[in-house]
């Protein structure tokens, strides 16, 4: 087998998402321009209920829900808890280089992909608690929080069902192009990948935590 596929330069798209940049880098494909705006595309989301809903977040709680005290221990506490989040998906994120087929990476990314659900979702309810209990406002954010994780998560989780699919594309790849005198090269090549699309998967996941935990930080009443 000749070629030299893993070696050769990527185009590096200039939109999306770091996730979406990443997929179409390693597949040397360009990424369309949006036919529509984020808020028309954001609209086709959601059905009648849902915009009913998002609409009552949007014009309540005008109180805290809660009278339990707030202070920066919450933020504290918020804070270790997404370290330890993204210090547990990232230590399981190590590929088999010795791995000759794909299934078995496919079941790792699954696995990867359930671990970061099964962590990141109870993280995202303990921080929308603690807003709740921090302002009328930061409430309101809770209850909006609350209704885009319902509307846009079911979006979310199909469209990263996709993803071991581009890896297995991006496999198939390195493994034709990979020169006959550097048989392992290719598959250390594509566990380093695979883990750099992981990581931007994570990034990606936790971006709804962070916001909330940024509002967090900003409304503790004791903070220097």
């Amino acid at each position: 087998m000749t070629g030299s596929l893993a070696l050769a330069p990527r185009r590096i798209p200039l939109s999306g998402s770091g996730l979406i940049r990443l997929l179409a880098t390693l597949g040397d494909t360009d990424i369309p321009a949006p036919k529509d705006s984020f808020s028309d595309g954001l609209c086709r989301w959601f059905d009648w209920t849902d915009a009913i809903s998002l609409s009552s977040a949007l014009d309540g709680p005008q109180a805290a829900l809660t009278d339990a005290p707030f202070s920066r221990t919450a933020a504290t506490a918020a804070e270790r808890e997404c370290r330890r989040v993204r210090d547990t998906v990232t230590q399981l994120a190590a590929p088999d280089p010795t791995t000759d087929d794909f299934p078995p990476h496919r079941q790792r990314y699954l696995g990867w992909q359930q671990a970061m659900e099964s962590n990141i979702g109870p993280l995202r309810r303990k921080l929308r608690a603690s807003l709740l209990a921090a302002s009328p406002a930061l409430a309101r954010l809770a209850a909006v929080d609350a209704v885009m994780e319902k509307v846009i998560g079911a979006h979310e989780r199909t469209l990263l069902a996709t993803v071991p699919a581009w890896l297995e594309q991006h496999f198939e790849r390195l493994r034709r192009g990979s020169p006959d005198d550097q048989p392992d090269r290719w598959r250390q090549t594509f566990c380093q990948d695979m883990r750099e699309v992981l990581l931007a998967e994570l990034d990606l996941r936790m971006q709804p935590v962070e916001g909330l935990l940024e509002a967090l930080r900003g409304s503790s009443p004791d903070q220097p």
